[in-house]
């Protein structure tokens, strides 16, 4: 019998899926509709926590209803010793598919990314936030618009 992990009582937490400066990442399924999602712990009791601050700064920018290339936050709160966020799944980033890609890519290519990025950018914008970590890795490929690059904060 295995130990099934939950999260607010409708995310399961699966396998590892990555790690960051302030935390891990996991790959996990919701329950009631078995999707898959990313969730995202942080130590509570850490010096500087951030998922509270990137929960935040999610929510400004989807106000109003989803947006292209913007993940939903589907749960954000403390479990046991973690703070926790639960969004949407995102793929792989646009560093990673430059890497896949030899590091070479089309005009087309280069130019169709490009003003997708910028449009991502004008709206984080038009919204008030300002990114201050602009990188190849920032950007990810999503899973429900494809070929619409997300912006991870």
């Amino acid at each position: 019998m295995s130990l099934e992990l939950r999260v607010g009582n409708r995310f399961r937490l699966g396998q590892k899926i990555g790690a960051g400066s302030f935390g891990e990442i996991f790959r996990g399924t919701n329950i009631q509709t078995g999707e898959t999602v990313a969730i995202k712990l942080e130590q509570a009791k850490t010096r500087h926590p951030q998922l509270a601050f990137e929960a935040r700064f999610y929510r400004i920018l989807n106000a109003g209803g989803g947006v292209v290339g913007i993940p939903n936050i589907l749960f954000y709160g403390v479990e046991g010793e973690f703070n926790v966020m639960v969004m949407d799944l995102l793929g792989p980033s646009l560093e990673d598919l430059f890497s896949f890609c030899d590091r070479k890519l089309s005009l087309k290519t280069t130019l169709m990314l490009a003003e997708q990025m910028i449009a991502r950018i004008e709206f984080v914008h038009s919204k008030s936030v300002i990114h201050r970590d602009m990188k190849p890795g920032q950007f990810l490929d999503g899973h429900r618009e494809e070929g619409a690059p997300r912006l991870r904060r």
